[in-house]
């Protein structure tokens, strides 16, 4: 149940007040064009909800003007980014006013000497990682969905993705931020310096933050030197369990793949029927897709050799080598069109990014089938096995009655969750909690942590304004 806020309507008074801050043409109010932006990648029958107006400020200098006129007015605000979120963080759950930062998309600074880049934070990632490899740089903590998303949102999340096994996640490469408080002020945090404790560090708080504690207008990003060797192992296996037995012993014998992703059958069936793929999946019950890069090409390929030694010391099927980028590509497409491939093949489901440490993934597969035949629900999983990631998805028979798998999906989701914590995980490594997730976050986390992060939110936002209803009531 949405609890009451008390907040004021959007006028047409403020909107004209809006259309001077930001121009005619970036103040919406029609129906059409506000559906765009009530839902994200969730369900939106179940979590959508249309705002009153979207905004479509064009500088920082906007941004804080409106938020300035909604926290005096007391008037909700959502951040957008790309929309491409999968917790309902952008959704405007009690309408009001959605900021959308897709018109401020700039590249504003490539600074080749503090190996740094400066955009703004409507930028597309893919579109940022295009240009700084054209300089032969690399931001090595983009996530897989880097051709919708934009960098505001990862920040907004601290996104993950294939690589964060090697590399880490966004978090890692964000130096600095321009921050609109929800008070409407801008400041900076961080910059472009390698070590800084002067106090608190209120930059990593942000990160991560979904949104809640202000809106991130631009970013200073680091950037490391493009690897310019790669390759890739396909592996199959007979059972998803030995696919998922390998990675901790790839992990202890001190080589450090840049990914290391797992798909079980069902994962790998419908990708490829949805891509019209051809992949040698019809004996493996699961695939390990592992991906090494760096400088050293005969690194490379002597790590590769050990890599399947392992595998098939370790009950592979088969090892298929991809060393030309289009074989490397086919591969990770796969991978990657998952997720969309499920939406089509069973649209009732329930996308999830259970995370916990790396030794414990062989223990998560069998509760995962348990939890299945329990519940009457297919569970296919797939993910970042290198860091622990695992998308174990629910997805609805067709058969089933919605009541019943209404009432399935949270019982279920109830045990997955609670499974998790046992194993010394957490509920969310990636997506983060938004909507989605918050009636289960409070029984899942320490109580005292949780008022911490209530009091944070409250001493920030005290009319709570910025993004309200997320991660918690």
């Amino acid at each position: 149940m949405v609890p009451t806020y008390k907040y004021n309507p959007v006028t047409p008074e403020l909107v004209a007040m809006l259309r001077d801050i930001a121009g005619k043409g970036n103040v919406y109010t029609d129906a059409e064009k506000l559906e765009t932006y009530s839902h994200d990648e969730t369900d939106a029958a179940v979590y959508g909800h249309s705002p009153e107006v979207v905004v479509l400020p064009q500088s920082a200098e906007q941004v804080a003007q409106v938020v300035k006129l909604a926290n005096k007015a007391k008037i909700p605000i959502t951040p957008r980014g790309a929309g491409s979120g999968l917790s309902g963080g952008a959704i405007p759950e009690y309408g009001g006013i959605v900021i959308s930062l897709e018109k401020m998309n700039r590249l504003l600074e490539l600074d080749r000497a503090n190996m740094v880049a400066v955009v703004e934070a409507g930028m597309v990632t893919n579109d940022l990682a295009n240009a700084v490899q054209a300089e032969g740089l690399f931001f090595a903590g983009y996530p897989m969905s880097l051709q919708t998303c934009v960098i505001g949102g990862n920040i907004a999340e601290n996104a993950g993705g294939g690589k964060a096994v090697k590399y880490g996640v966004t978090g890692r490469y964000i130096i600095g931020l321009e921050l609109v408080t929800p008070q409407g002020d801008i400041v900076q945090l961080g910059g472009k310096l390698v070590k800084d404790v002067t106090g608190y560090d209120l930059k990593s708080l942000v990160i991560g933050s979904e949104g809640t504690l202000g809106i991130v207008t631009k970013a200073v990003v680091k950037l490391i030197g493009y690897p310019s060797s790669k390759g890739d192992l396909l592996v199959l296996f007979k059972t998803p369990k030995e696919a998922i037995d390998l990675v901790p012993v790839i992990l202890s014998k001190g080589l450090t793949p840049t990914s290391i992703e797992f798909m079980d059958q069902l994962s790998i069936i419908t990708s490829c029927k949805y891509l019209n793929e051809s992949l040698p999946y019809e004996n493996a019950g699961a695939m390990l897709l592992i991906e090494l890069d760096g400088n050293n090409a005969g690194q490379i390929e002597m790590d590769l050799i050990d890599i399947g030694k392992l595998c098939e010391a370790k009950g592979a099927i088969e090892v298929y080598v991809a060393e030309d980028r289009n074989n490397i590509e086919r591969i990770w497409n796969v991978r990657r069109n998952i997720a969309e491939a499920f939406k089509v093949s069973s649209p009732v489901q329930s996308l999830e990014d259970i995370v916990v440490p790396c030794s414990r993934i062989p223990e998560m597969i069998p509760e995962l089938e348990r939890m299945g035949k329990k519940y009457q629900v297919q569970i296919p999983c797939y993910g970042h096995a290198g860091d622990g990631n695992l998308h174990a998805t629910l997805v609805k028979d067709p058969e089933m009655p919605m009541d019943l798998w209404k009432k399935n999906e949270d019982l279920c989701l109830r045990e997955l969750y609670q499974v998790t914590g046992k194993f010394g995980g957490k509920i969310s490594g990636e997506h983060g909690i938004g909507i989605k997730r918050r009636e289960y976050l409070k029984d899942l986390i320490d109580p005292v942590e949780l008022e911490l992060m209530r009091s944070i939110k409250t001493a920030w936002d005290p009319n709570n304004i910025m993004n309200p209803g997320k991660i918690f009531l």
